[in-house]
Protein backbone atom coordinates (compact mmCIF):
# COMPACT_ATOMS: atom_id res chain seq x y z
CA UNK A 1 0.00 0.00 0.00
CA UNK A 2 1.19 3.49 -0.79
CA UNK A 3 2.59 5.25 2.32
CA UNK A 4 0.74 8.46 1.49
CA UNK A 5 -2.58 6.66 1.12
CA UNK A 6 -1.93 4.68 4.31
CA UNK A 7 -1.31 7.89 6.27
CA UNK A 8 -4.50 9.42 4.90
CA UNK A 9 -6.66 6.45 5.90
CA UNK A 10 -5.42 6.31 9.49
CA UNK A 11 -7.33 8.56 11.82
CA UNK A 12 -5.38 10.57 14.32
CA UNK A 13 -5.99 9.64 17.92
CA UNK A 14 -8.01 12.40 19.56
CA UNK A 15 -6.42 14.41 22.32
CA UNK A 16 -7.20 13.40 25.89
CA UNK A 17 -10.77 14.45 26.62
CA UNK A 18 -11.33 16.36 29.81
CA UNK A 19 -14.28 15.55 32.04
CA UNK A 20 -15.82 17.47 34.90
CA UNK A 21 -15.08 16.38 38.43
CA UNK A 22 -18.73 15.42 38.83
CA UNK A 23 -18.62 13.12 35.80
CA UNK A 24 -15.35 11.49 36.90
CA UNK A 25 -16.67 10.88 40.41
CA UNK A 26 -19.96 9.50 39.07
CA UNK A 27 -18.10 7.02 36.85
CA UNK A 28 -15.87 6.01 39.74
CA UNK A 29 -18.90 5.55 42.02
CA UNK A 30 -20.70 3.45 39.42
CA UNK A 31 -17.59 1.30 38.98
CA UNK A 32 -17.23 0.77 42.72
CA UNK A 33 -20.91 -0.11 43.07
CA UNK A 34 -20.62 -2.65 40.26
CA UNK A 35 -17.45 -4.10 41.79
CA UNK A 36 -18.99 -4.38 45.26
CA UNK A 37 -22.18 -6.00 43.93
CA UNK A 38 -20.11 -8.47 41.89
CA UNK A 39 -17.99 -9.45 44.89
CA UNK A 40 -21.07 -9.75 47.16
CA UNK A 41 -22.60 -12.17 44.67
CA UNK A 42 -19.30 -14.07 44.49
CA UNK A 43 -18.98 -13.58 40.74
CA UNK A 44 -15.56 -13.43 39.11
CA UNK A 45 -14.62 -10.85 36.50
CA UNK A 46 -14.57 -13.69 33.96
CA UNK A 47 -18.11 -14.76 34.94
CA UNK A 48 -19.50 -11.27 34.49
CA UNK A 49 -17.55 -10.66 31.28
CA UNK A 50 -18.85 -13.88 29.76
CA UNK A 51 -22.47 -13.13 30.70
CA UNK A 52 -22.19 -9.58 29.34
CA UNK A 53 -20.35 -10.63 26.19
CA UNK A 54 -17.44 -8.28 26.88
CA UNK A 55 -13.77 -8.72 27.72
CA UNK A 56 -12.43 -9.08 31.25
CA UNK A 57 -10.38 -5.96 30.58
CA UNK A 58 -13.53 -3.93 29.90
CA UNK A 59 -15.08 -5.17 33.14
CA UNK A 60 -11.94 -4.09 35.02
CA UNK A 61 -11.94 -0.69 33.32
CA UNK A 62 -15.60 -0.10 34.15
CA UNK A 63 -15.02 -1.10 37.78
CA UNK A 64 -12.16 1.42 37.95
CA UNK A 65 -14.36 4.21 36.59
CA UNK A 66 -12.66 4.53 33.21
CA UNK A 67 -14.48 7.33 31.36
CA UNK A 68 -13.79 5.82 27.94
CA UNK A 69 -16.08 2.82 28.47
CA UNK A 70 -19.46 2.52 26.83
CA UNK A 71 -22.37 3.51 29.06
CA UNK A 72 -24.31 0.58 27.62
CA UNK A 73 -21.64 -1.87 28.78
CA UNK A 74 -21.60 -0.29 32.25
CA UNK A 75 -25.41 -0.50 32.51
CA UNK A 76 -25.34 -4.12 31.35
CA UNK A 77 -22.76 -5.03 34.02
CA UNK A 78 -24.91 -3.29 36.63
CA UNK A 79 -27.93 -5.34 35.55
CA UNK A 80 -25.95 -8.59 35.60
CA UNK A 81 -24.67 -8.07 39.15
CA UNK A 82 -28.14 -6.98 40.32
CA UNK A 83 -27.29 -3.33 40.90
CA UNK A 84 -30.35 -1.12 40.58
CA UNK A 85 -29.27 2.18 39.10
CA UNK A 86 -32.57 3.89 39.77
CA UNK A 87 -34.63 3.75 42.92
CA UNK A 88 -37.75 2.80 41.02
CA UNK A 89 -39.09 -0.70 40.50
CA UNK A 90 -38.87 -1.92 36.88
CA UNK A 91 -42.54 -1.08 36.24
CA UNK A 92 -42.07 2.39 37.73
CA UNK A 93 -38.95 2.86 35.63
CA UNK A 94 -40.94 1.97 32.52
CA UNK A 95 -43.60 4.52 33.49
CA UNK A 96 -40.96 7.24 34.05
CA UNK A 97 -39.40 6.39 30.70
CA UNK A 98 -42.79 6.69 29.00
CA UNK A 99 -43.40 10.08 30.65
CA UNK A 100 -39.96 11.33 29.58
CA UNK A 101 -40.63 10.22 26.00
CA UNK A 102 -44.02 11.98 26.06
CA UNK A 103 -42.37 15.17 27.28
CA UNK A 104 -39.73 14.89 24.57
CA UNK A 105 -42.43 14.89 21.90
CA UNK A 106 -43.53 18.32 23.14
CA UNK A 107 -40.04 19.82 22.94
CA UNK A 108 -38.46 21.10 19.73
CA UNK A 109 -36.46 18.55 17.72
CA UNK A 110 -33.34 20.73 17.79
CA UNK A 111 -32.01 23.73 19.65
CA UNK A 112 -30.62 26.44 17.44
CA UNK A 113 -28.61 29.47 18.35
CA UNK A 114 -30.21 32.80 17.58
CA UNK A 115 -29.82 34.07 14.06
CA UNK A 116 -28.29 37.41 13.25
CA UNK A 117 -30.77 40.21 13.26
CA UNK A 118 -31.55 41.53 9.83
CA UNK A 119 -30.86 45.23 9.37
CA UNK A 120 -33.83 46.37 7.34
CA UNK A 121 -33.54 50.07 8.07
CA UNK A 122 -32.61 51.75 4.81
Amino acid sequence: MCPIYEAETQMAKPAQRSYSRYAREAAELLGLLIHNARVERELTVADVAERAGVSRGLVNRIEKGDMGCSIGAAFELAAIVGLRLFEAEPTTLTRHLSMARDKLTLLPKAVRTGTKRVKDEF
